[in-house]
């Protein structure tokens, strides 16, 4: 895991996982499934609209663990087994682009969210950064779980 703050306004991840790519995409894929580890630790989301295909309207409500409830809507750009890009339309502005390679049986997982803005970037970088983190452990948790 790796995660390097930028100030061209892009925040950028990789990670091992050690599940098979495919596996990793159906995650990503299934909507059950990703509204059961996307967000950070404590957070939980109510899906409204999951067209995963390029184009695709993805609108959710993400419930913070406090009871704030964070309205989302993005738009799917790319939907292939390597590569998953994801317009975030509403502000903050960026877009999420997770790559995913096979290494060995198991994924490389890099993700590039890029902002529209570096200085809006960088002044939530240490929100994004733990996160993004948090993110990707709970994604590894649904998957280590269905294994």
């Amino acid at each position: 895991m790796t995660s390097t703050p930028r100030v061209d306004g892009i925040c950028a991840t990789s990670r091992l996982l050690p599940f098979k790519p495919q596996d990793v995409f159906a995650a990503f894929a299934d909507a059950n499934c990703l509204a059961r580890w996307w967000g950070p630790d404590g957070f939980c989301n109510t899906f409204e609209q999951f067209e995963f295909r390029p184009q695709g309207r993805w609108t959710f409500v993400m419930h913070g663990p406090d009871g704030t409830n964070y309205p989302n809507e993005n738009r799917f750009l790319e939907t292939s087994p390597e590569k998953i890009v994801i317009q975030h339309v509403n502000a903050p502005h960026f877009t999420l682009t997770v790559t995913l390679a096979d290494e060995n049986s198991h994924t490389r997982l890099h993700w590039h969210q890029a902002f529209d803005d570096a200085q809006v970037a960088a002044s939530i970088w240490h929100i994004i950064e733990p996160s993004n983190e948090q993110n990707l452990d709970r994604l590894h948790a649904v998957l280590a779980r269905a294994g």
